[in-house]
C-alpha cells in the first residue's frame, strides 16, 4: 500500500467566486483600462481634444451627486440602526464626495458665475483627498474602544463637514471674495499634484484592507465599494491633468460616476434578491456588529420557533416588521420556524424516549418509576397521563378505555394507547394528539417503551422477592448479570470463610414448640444476616441453626479476612442483644441458644456444586473445614480464628491464644485463638 501523503489543497483552492482567479483578473481589467485610456490620451494630444458643454457637465453632477447623497443616506441609516462604525465611515465617503462635486458643478461656467472659478479646478481633489481619509479610516478593523469613539463624535464629524463644504462653497462662488472665486487658473497648478498624492496611497490602503476583509467575509457589496474606491482613486489621477474640457478631463468625471452608479446598482440588485433594505450593507459592517446581528437573527428564530410551537400561525409575520422582511421572506421565516420547531420536537420526544428507557434499567419502584417517567415525558409531548388497570377498569378521570388489541383510541383532542404487561392490559397511557404523522408514531413507541418499563418494574420487584430473599444479593446480581455464571464448575481463590451456629439449639428445641424454634431462629437470622452483607460477605448455606458465608467470593474484597472477622464480631454483638431482649420468652431454666463463630482464611474450590437439574453456589476445601472445626471449639458467645488470619488482621487485632489444637480430620495441630476486638 502506497504510505505517501496526498498533497492538500491550497487555500486558491477555497476562494470564494468573486476571488477566484480568472474573475479576479476580469475586475483588473476593468480597473486597469481607464488608467491605459488616460495614458493614450495625454501621451497623444492630438486625440485628447477639448469639448466644453457647461449645461451637459452641470447636470451630470447634479444627477452623480444626488445618487451619493442617496447613497450616502442609506449607508448613514443603516449605521444609525445598526450602531456601526465602519458604515457611519462609509456614508462620510460619499457624503464628502456628493457634497464637493455638488458645488464643482455649482462652479460650472455660466451657470452661476460667467467664467467659473478657480475652486471649480480644486474643488473635487480637495473632496476626494476628505473621503479618503474616510475611506481608509472605514477600512480600518476598528476595536470597541475605537468603535466607540467614532460614533461618539459623528455629529461633529458630520457638522464639521457640512461646515468645510458651505465654507469652500462661499469662497469659491462669491465673486471677489476670496481667491478661490477667482477665474480659473490657466496654466495646471503643480502643487495640486502633489497635494493628491497621500489621497491616492489612503484610497489604495482601504481598497486593499475591504479586499482582504472580502476574503474572509465575501460580499458583493464589499466587492463594489472596492471598485468605488479604486475608481476614486483613479479620478484623482486623471483630475492631476488639470486639462479643463478636454477628454482626459472628462474621464475623471466619467470615473466618479461609474464609481458611485456602481455601488447603488450593487445595492438595487441585492434589494431585488432580498426583497428588504434592512441588511443592504451588514456585510460591510464590523466584525462585532456582524455577531450582534447573528445574535439578534438567532434569537428571533428561537423567538418564532416558540411562537409556531404554542401554535400561533402569525408568528413570523410580527417578527419580519423587526427585520424589514417583505411577504416571501417572511413566509419562507415562518415555514424555517416551523420546520425547526418539528425537528426540536421530535428531538425532544426522542430524548425523553432514551430517557425513559435508562429508567428503565435502574430497577426502581413501579410508582417512583412512573412519577419520573412522567416528569421527563410531560416536558417533551405535553400533558401526558398514565391510569393503571383497578378493579377490572382501566380510567383516567371520568374516561373510561376498553382498547381492540393494540388499537389507540381517539377521544376530545387525545390519544389513548393501552400499556400492556406479559401480554394482558396493565394500564393506558393518555397523550396529546400532536400536529405531524410522526407524533402518533412516537407516542406509539412511548406506550411500547412504558409498557417495558412497567413490566420490567414488577419483574424486578418478583425477583426481589423470589430470588434475591433465596440467595445472597451479591450471588443474585452476578447470576442476573451473567447468567453463564449458574454453570456447573468453579475455580479455585484465596478467601475467609465465617461458620457460625447456635450453642444450646438441641436442648432449647427439646423445651419448645416447633413454632417457637421457628421464631427463635428467625430473629437470630436477621439480626445476623445484615452483619455479614454489610461487610461485604456472602451467605452460601443455611442448615438448621448453622450458617456459611465467604467473603472475596463471589465478589472480590481486597481486604476480605478483617471483613470476615468485623461481621463475626457484629453478629456476636447483634445475637447478644436478640438474647436480651427475649429474656422473658425463657421456659423454665432453658436459656436460648448463643451463637459461636469460626473464621478460617485459605484457598478454596468455589463454585455451582450440585447437578443441572439443582445446584447451589458454595465452597469446598480445607480452609472451609477448618473454619466449621473453629466454630466447633468455640465458646458460646466468641469468635475463633485461623493461624493464616491473624496474619492478615495485622497488629492492631487483639487476641487471646488458644495454643495449637488437635482438630478432627487434621493430622497436624492447628493454631487457634480468640478474637476479642478488631479497631
Amino acid at each position: 500500500m502506497d504510505n505517501r501523503s496526498v498533497p492538500t489543497p491550497g487555500p486558491t483552492s477555497y476562494l470564494p467566486p468573486a476571488t477566484q482567479p480568472v474573475r479576479g483578473v476580469v475586475w483588473g481589467i476593468h480597473l486597469v483600462l481607464p488608467l491605459l485610456g488616460l495614458w493614450l490620451l495625454l501621451s497623444q494630444p492630438h486625440i485628447n481634444i477639448s469639448w466644453q458643454h457647461n449645461a451637459g457637465h452641470f447636470w451630470m453632477i447634479i444627477l452623480v451627486a444626488g445618487v451619493n447623497v442617496v447613497l450616502g443616506a442609506m449607508v448613514s441609516e443603516a449605521s444609525r440602526r445598526r450602531n456601526d462604525a465602519r458604515l457611519f465611515l462609509v456614508s462620510m465617503v460619499f457624503l464628502s464626495s456628493a457634497g464637493f462635486f455638488f458645488l464643482h458643478g455649482l462652479a460650472t461656467p455660466k451657470i452661476i458665475l460667467p467664467t467659473g472659478s478657480l475652486g471649480f479646478d480644486l474643488g473635487q481633489q480637495v473632496g476626494l483627498s476628505i473621503a479618503a481619509v474616510f475611506a481608509f479610516g472605514s477600512a480600518l478593523p476598528l476595536g470597541e474602544a475605537a468603535a466607540k469613539s467614532v460614533l461618539g463624535a459623528q455629529h461633529f464629524i458630520r457638522g464639521a463637514l457640512v461646515g468645510i463644504m458651505v465654507l469652500w462653497g462661499v469662497t469659491s462662488l462669491v465673486p471677489g471674495l476670496t481667491p478661490l472665486s477667482e477665474p480659473p487658473a490657466v496654466t495646471p497648478i503643480d502643487w495640486l499634484i502633489w497635494a493628491s498624492i497621500p489621497g491616492l496611497l489612503l484610497y489604495g490602503a482601504a481598497s486593499v484592507l475591504m479586499f482582504r476583509l472580502h476574503r474572509r467575509r465575501p460580499s458583493a457589496m464589499l466587492i463594489s465599494l472596492i471598485t468605488a474606491y479604486a475608481l476614486l482613486a483613479e479620478s484623482m489621477i486623471a483630475g492631476m491633468s488639470q486639462l479643463n474640457w478636454h477628454l482626459s478631463w472628462w474621464e475623471w468625471h466619467l470615473l466618479l460616476t461609474f464609481a458611485f452608479v456602481f455601488v447603488a446598482y450593487s445595492a438595487y440588485l441585492q434589494f431585488r434578491r432580498e426583497g428588504s433594505s434592512a441588511g443592504l450593507f451588514d456585510s460591510v459592517a464590523l466584525a462585532a456588529t456582524v455577531r450582534r446581528i447573528q445574535q439578534d437573527y438567532d434569537k428571533a428564530l428561537e423567538e418564532l420557533v416558540e411562537h409556531v410551537r404554542r401554535g400561533e400561525p402569525l408568528a413570523a409575520t410580527r417578527l419580519s416588521g423587526k427585520f424589514r422582511l417583505n411577504e416571501g421572506q417572511a413566509a419562507v421565516l415562518g415555514r424555517a420556524g416551523e420546520a425547526l420547531a418539528n425537528e426540536r420536537e421530535l428531538s425532544e420526544r426522542l430524548a425523553a424516549l432514551v430517557s425513559v428507557s435508562a429508567q428503565t434499567r435502574i430497577g426502581l419502584p413501579e410508582q417512583e418509576l412512573l412519577a419520573s417517567s412522567l416528569e421527563r415525558v410531560r416536558q417533551a409531548y405535553g400533558d401526558v397521563k398514565i391510569g393503571l388497570v383497578a378493579d377490572g377498569t382501566t380510567q383516567i378521570g371520568s374516561r373510561d378505555y376498553r382498547f381492540d388489541g393494540d388499537t389507540p383510541i381517539r377521544r376530545d383532542h387525545l390519544l389513548a394507547f393501552p400499556l400492556t404487561v406479559k401480554g394482558r392490559l396493565a394500564g393506558v397511557l393518555e397523550v396529546p394528539i400532536g400536529r405531524t404523522s410522526q407524533d402518533e408514531a412516537l407516542a406509539a413507541t412511548l406506550a411500547g417503551q412504558l409498557s417495558i418499563s412497567l413490566e420490567n418494574a414488577r419483574l424486578y420487584q418478583e425477583l426481589h422477592t423470589l430470588f434475591h430473599q433465596y440467595m445472597s444479593p451479591d450471588v443474585a446480581h452476578a447470576l442476573l448479570a451473567d447468567p453463564g455464571q449458574a454453570a456447573l464448575g468453579g475455580e479455585l481463590k484465596e478467601l475467609s470463610a465465617l461458620f457460625a451456629d447456635l450453642k444450646g439449639f438441641t436442648t432449647f428445641s427439646e423445651k419448645v414448640t416447633p413454632g417457637e424454634i421457628v421464631e427463635m431462629l428467625n430473629r437470630y437470622h436477621t439480626a445476623a444476616v445484615p452483619c455479614i452483607l454489610n461487610n461485604g460477605g456472602t451467605i452460601v448455606q443455611f442448615v438448621g441453626d448453622a450458617l456459611l458465608a465467604l467473603f472475596n467470593a463471589p465478589a472480590l474484597q481486597a481486604d476480605h479476612a478483617r471483613a470476615a472477622c468485623r461481621a463475626a464480631l457484629d453478629m456476636q454483638r447483634a445475637a447478644a442483644e436478640v438474647a436480651e431482649e427475649m429474656a422473658w420468652k425463657r421456659v423454665d431454666d432453658v436459656e436460648w441458644p448463643t451463637f459461636r463463630v469460626g473464621v478460617n482464611t485459605g484457598p478454596a474450590l468455589v463454585g455451582n456444586i450440585g447437578s443441572p437439574e439443582l445446584r447451589g453456589f458454595n465452597a469446598m476445601g480445607d480452609c472451609v473445614n477448618v473454619a466449621a472445626r473453629l466454630q466447633g471449639v468455640a465458646e458460646p458467645g466468641t469468635v475463633v480464628i485461623g493461624e493464616t488470619t491473624l496474619r492478615q488482621l495485622g497488629r492492631d487485632a487483639a487476641v487471646r491464644p488458644l495454643g495449637r489444637l488437635n482438630l478432627k480430620g487434621k493430622e497436624e495441630l492447628v493454631a487457634a485463638y480468640v478474637l476479642t476486638d478488631l479497631p
